[in-house]
């Protein structure tokens, strides 16, 4: 039987995420997942597509804080909770405009600004946000915080084995799973499993399949260092994993839909 065997929390969009053992699901996803986002001054989300040095930036949670952190400069922190008192920013995540999000201040501005050498800002999901899912697969209720459109991404072990058996016939060097940025990693099954998924169940978690995984540059970015490695994975996924529908798109990993809303997710669970 599968079972869950890695989980996975960004805490900032695009920003260096971080595995945990267990992680709490809220009607937005995983309990602390991309409740923040670094945004342009239109309030245009900022992400490793353009920005790779993001990857470098330590998102840490305590309770209460957010602090980011990274080699060479001092770590900041701000609060994860909402405040009714802080500024409110028009944002937008691909088609969702017009968002409602709370400014963290100049001070982390600042800071995320000479690290990024551009002018930016920290926003954070405040009571004011609400951004209903867009996609096909969404249902009356399904939401999502600042992921580019799906609550999760689930990718399974085998499947990365299968591609970096390729990557090193095609002459390359194996590529980690951080490259891909899961939230549930799956152990036990065959390869490309989780594309025939249409709904899978955790312990009292149910969670709906909302559609492939187009993949981009961030694959080709190193996790730790921000640094771009060149053209694996996604030239040897190109090879074998091009989407029917748009052969311009390369596909590796199942966006997933949490129907149930609350509930527990542990590493070992059976799915």
């Amino acid at each position: 039987m599968p079972r869950i065997s890695g989980l996975f929390l960004y805490p900032v969009k695009s920003l260096r995420g971080f595995a945990v053992p267990s992680i709490d699901l809220d009607s937005l996803g995983f309990v602390g997942d991309r409740r923040f986002m670094v945004v342009d001054a239109a309030g245009r989300f900022l992400t490793q597509r353009t920005l790779p040095r993001m990857a470098s930036i330590e998102a840490s949670l305590a309770p209460g804080l957010l602090t980011l952190s990274v080699d060479g400069s001092g770590p900041i922190s701000v609060s994860t909770a909402p405040d009714p008192r802080a500024p409110l920013r028009a944002v937008s995540v691909w088609k969702s405009e017009g968002l409602q999000a709370e400014d963290c201040g100049d001070a982390v501005a600042g800071w995320l600004s000479d690290f990024l050498k551009t002018p930016c800002r920290l926003v954070r999901i405040g009571e004011k946000f609400l951004r209903p899912m867009l996609k096909a697969t969404a249902r009356p209720g399904d939401a999502v915080a600042f992921a580019d459109a799906f609550p999760l991404l689930v990718i399974s072990e085998a499947s990365l084995a299968d591609l970096n058996d390729r990557i090193q016939e095609n002459g390359g060097e194996p590529v980690p799973m951080n490259r891909f940025r899961p939230s549930i990693v799956v152990s036990g099954c065959e390869a490309f499993a989780e594309d025939t998924w249409r709904r899978i169940r955790v312990g009292a978690v149910t969670l709906r399949a909302g559609g492939p995984c187009a993949r981009c540059v961030v694959t080709t970015t190193d996790q730790v260092t921000g640094e771009r490695l060149g053209p694996e994975p996604l030239r040897t996924l190109a090879a074998y994993r091009r989407a029917a529908a748009d052969p311009t798109d390369v596909n590796f990993g199942q966006n997933f839909i949490h129907e149930t809303k609350h509930g527990t997710l542990r590493v070992g669970d059976a799915v």
